[in-house]
């Protein structure tokens, strides 16, 4: 899917939308990317001269492109964060860099997905994180 179809699924417009393409592998995992282009707001201050996308965005590029996982239990809802566990940075993204996420269902139990993810660069691992989310009612 491309970032415009991906707000048929996402909640989430600019400047909070951090997928550029993403897509389903069978029905438990998707195959994602962003390419930080360098004007994006987090990154004013974080840090002068040498920008660094902080952690928890690198968290929440990985918790957007699970979306697709829920994707069939969105229409009216939000699947919201409900844990972030075994968190790891391993390597600082830039601008100019292309996060590629792998992300794959571990476990379904009615509206609550446990989801591991994995951020790469260039092959190389930036971010990890076993992520967990339940399907509530928008309101």
């Amino acid at each position: 899917m491309t970032r415009e179809e991906l707000k048929s699924v996402l909640p989430h417009r600019e400047p909070m939308l951090l997928v550029d393409k993403s897509e389903l592998i069978g029905e438990d995992k998707t195959v994602s990317e962003y390419t930080v282009r360098g004007d994006e707001f987090f990154l004013q201050g974080h840090f002068p001269g040498d920008p660094v996308v902080p952690g928890v965005i690198l968290c929440e590029i990985m918790a957007q492109s699970s979306a697709l996982i829920t994707r069939k239990y969105l229409e009216g809802r939000l699947a919201m964060y409900a844990g972030l566990d075994e968190v790891r940075f391993k390597k600082a993204v830039h601008p100019g860099d292309t996060v590629h996420v792998e992300a794959v269902l571990v476990e379904k139990k009615a509206m609550f997905f446990v989801i591991d993810a994995r951020a790469t660069v260039e092959g190389k691992l930036c971010c990890s994180a076993r992520m967990s989310f339940m399907i509530t009612d928008r309101k």
